[in-house]
């Protein structure tokens, strides 16, 4: 037996391994979960109102909100990679100087968000072909929530740095009471004072500037438990390495708008195909959301563990983690797989019970079943090289990965609907395979353990 599969096997057998993979994957699922919980709320609340346009305006200006805050989620994943590496260096004054830095960073992309959102909305309304009731509501939903970027963005670092930190309850809580918050206000501002679309951009604002008290609260008690540096102590040093963060964040910036990129395209490009692809699509894709939830949580567990290992300089732990985060989310995946198989066309007349939808997405129902399975190695190679703060990889195979997308479905476009999903595997297989062949490298070199800080 080689010394690579009694590792494994040690690691397998490992309850303490298994325990900490949970104690950090599983509140982070929980959390999820209530993020499209949000999303129906907004949706019943808003659907009760008198006119559709109320609910289209909701839809459209969240997803511009949503849109852009996402791109700039690399606040929460350099920090988690960062703070970890500090934690697992026992370096009380780098883990401040990233809380710090990280803060400052957000308040001053928040400062510019506000500065520029009125010609950014312009220019977007300008090119939709919603109806003017529509655009008018999504842009008067836009101007109100676009104030809550200052503790949207700040949530994200604090988030990011709790979990670097190898706490992952905290941060669940912090999602959690903000999206109760958020719903409650919901309820109260727009059914119960009769709001209306102002009422659900100000409940989501209230709630994220809860959520930001709530966090700096949970950041102090952290603070004070790690026992670092005094906050004053440390403002003056805070510029010292801002180099290294603000590449990490411009490289993963750059591989979120790849990413987007590919998803804007395949709703835009199916709705070329007919209303009734794109109800289907739309079906499936709540699917890819739901690997989506139940993958990140491993990843942030892969996130934390390994930048804790690559801080400490231990290879031994490194390759533990590994294997335990890898093991769980290949179980994870198998199951969501069964399902899809099992049970996917009962799932889809749960969502929708047009026979015409039903029809056509279980159609492509395939391509989603083999998702989870192929999905599961880019999901964790992303944890693996943000948390050790590898920035330009990451960014490097989702260039490459984009254009085989862009590729694939050119080639398969004679097959419609079958050419997007068949890009859509092919994209995600492609993201995980160029990662996993920049680690393998690394690792036989024994240079991944290295500090990534020299990355341009």
């Amino acid at each position: 037996m080689s010394r690579i599969e009694v590792v494994v096997l040690q690691a397998l057998r490992d309850r303490n391994l298994h325990r900490q993979v949970f104690a950090l994957a599983l509140p982070m699922v929980l959390s999820n979960i209530t993020v499209p919980l949000l999303g129906l709320v907004d949706a019943a609340v808003i659907g009760h109102l008198e006119h559709a346009w109320y609910l289209g305006g909701v839809a459209v200006g969240g997803t511009m909100i949503n849109v852009t805050f996402w791109l700039l989620g690399f606040l929460r994943m350099a920090t988690t990679g960062l703070s970890a590496q500090a934690y697992g260096a026992s370096d009380r004054d780098a883990q401040a100087t990233v809380f710090i830095q990280g803060m400052a960073l957000a308040w001053l992309m928040a400062l510019v968000l506000i500065i520029c959102h009125k010609p950014v909305a312009d220019l977007i309304f300008h090119f939709s072909a919603a109806s003017s009731e529509v655009k008018t509501y999504a842009e008067q939903y836009f101007s109100i929530r676009i104030w809550g970027a200052p503790a949207a963005l700040a949530n994200f670092v604090i988030m990011g740095w709790l979990l670097g930190t190898q706490n992952a309850k905290l941060p669940m809580w912090l999602l959690i009471v903000t999206n109760i918050v958020n719903i409650g206000l919901d309820v109260l501002f727009v059914l119960g004072l009769g709001w209306k679309v102002q009422g659900a951009a100000a409940a989501s604002v209230l709630a994220e500037y809860s959520g930001l008290v709530l966090g700096l609260w949970f950041a102090s008690r952290q603070w004070r438990s790690h026992a670092l540096p005094a906050l004053r102590a440390k403002l003056g040093s805070a510029r010292q390495g801002i180099g290294r963060l603000l590449k990490l964040n411009r490289d993963i910036f750059l591989r979120s708008l790849c990413l987007q990129l590919t998803f804007t395209f395949m709703t835009f490009q199916g709705a070329t195909l007919g209303d009734n692809v794109v109800a289907a699509n739309a079906v499936l894709m709540s699917f890819l959301m739901l690997v989506s939830y139940a993958m990140d949580g491993f990843a942030y567990a892969m996130e934390a563990m390994v930048g804790k290992a690559i801080g400490a300089r231990n290879r031994d732990e490194l390759g533990r983690s590994l294997v335990g985060t890898t093991f769980w989310s290949l179980v994870i995946s198998l199951v969501l797989t069964l399902v899809f198989v099992l049970f996917g066309r009962e799932i889809i007349a749960l969502i929708s019970d047009i026979p015409a939808v039903q029809q056509e997405a279980g159609q492509y129902l395939p391509w989603l079943a083999a998702v989870p399975l192929v999905a599961m190695w880019c999901f964790l190679l992303d944890g693996i090289f943000i948390g050790a703060t590898r920035g330009r990889e990451m960014r490097n195979s989702m260039f490459v990965a984009t254009c085989c997308y862009f590729i694939i479905w050119w080639l398969l476009s004679g097959f419609g609907n079958h050419a997007l999903w068949g890009a859509m595997l092919g994209f995600m297989a492609m993201r995980g395979a160029g990662l996993a062949v920049v680690f393998a490298y690394k690792w036989q070199k024994n240079i991944f353990l290295q500090p990534a800080s020299t990355n341009k």
